[in-house]
């Protein structure tokens, strides 16, 4: 009767995150076009500004905390409305997420192996630096665009099929993805893409999944923070932001909470869920 009620319990809750997602990405298309801007302006305007953001963080970092990425998707557009300054905006996304990663790494660091994420660090570390150039002399519109369209795409048609098992690939491979992820990062602010889908087709089960791409996300996302910094000769985070870490890390809390409860065919139907949310997001950036 318990284990029943359980079951039933655990089924509402992944619903309503498969729900929110789903409606995230039709917000986003929304909020876009600007069908919901002018309805919903006066009264986020109304509301001070940290609350309102930092309701956006809170509901961002629960559902993305779930499969373990794609918070910067779902909290950008509500953000960079509310918060008129583009700099800003990004540095706020920036702390809470970093807040979001380190928590959730350091609530599974007994799985985390570093020798499984040693080469997707190498090869993200090593094209890093290319995907800084790239950001500062280069408008990545087109490839934003096409990549954000690319998953939008994949995460649809893996929702309706059987999911690929690759048993091939080396480190060099683990490599080749990562470096992926090193040029995605500081173009879409997005390193994780690639990652992700890749551990994914290995076949690994979801703690296996987010004990690799969670910990390549988080050190890819401060060395880019870093190196932006040193590049435009200034301050990246403000402390003043770290605030903002607050409700990012309370989202995120409860956002695991939910993942533990997942077999790993709900959390590879989230992710897919996910993927097509990020890739709208990136479309319409």
């Amino acid at each position: 009767m318990m284990s029943a009620l359980a079951t039933r319990s655990l089924g509402r809750t992944i619903c309503l995150t498969a729900l929110f997602l789903m409606a995230s990405a039709v917000g986003l298309g929304i909020w876009h076009f600007g069908w919901l801007q002018h309805g919903l302006a006066e009264l986020a305007h109304e509301t001070p500004l940290w609350i309102a953001v930092s309701i956006v963080i809170f509901v961002a970092a629960g559902l993305s905390s779930t499969v373990g990425f794609a918070f910067s998707a779902i909290a950008a557009a509500m953000i960079f409305h509310l918060v008129p300054d583009t700099v800003l905006a990004v540095q706020i996304m920036m702390a809470a997420s970093i807040a979001i990663q380190a928590y959730s790494v350091a609530g599974m660091w007994r799985t985390i192996s570093l020798r499984a994420c040693a080469p997707f660090l190498v090869g993200g570390i090593a094209t890093m630096p290319a995907g800084i150039y790239l950001l500062l002399n280069f408008r990545p519109q087109a490839y934003v665009f096409s990549m954000g369209l690319a998953l939008a795409l994949y995460g649809a048609y893996m929702l309706f099929k059987q999911p690929a098992s690759v048993k091939t690939g080396g480190v060099s491979t683990d490599m080749a993805v990562g470096a992926l992820g090193g040029l995605t990062g500081p173009l879409a602010a997005f390193p994780g893409a690639f990652v992700t889908i890749w551990c994914g087709m290995r076949g690994w089960d979801k703690v296996t999944q987010r004990s690799v791409y969670q910990p390549y996300i988080l050190v890819l996302q401060v060395l880019t923070l870093g190196g932006l910094s040193l590049v435009s000769e200034r301050g990246v985070l403000d402390g003043h932001l770290i605030a903002y870490a607050l409700p990012g890390v309370a989202g995120a809390y409860l956002g695991l909470q939910v993942f533990q409860k997942l077999n790993d065919v709900q959390f590879r139907w989230l992710v897919n869920l996910a993927l097509i949310v990020s890739g709208i997001a990136l479309a319409l950036k």
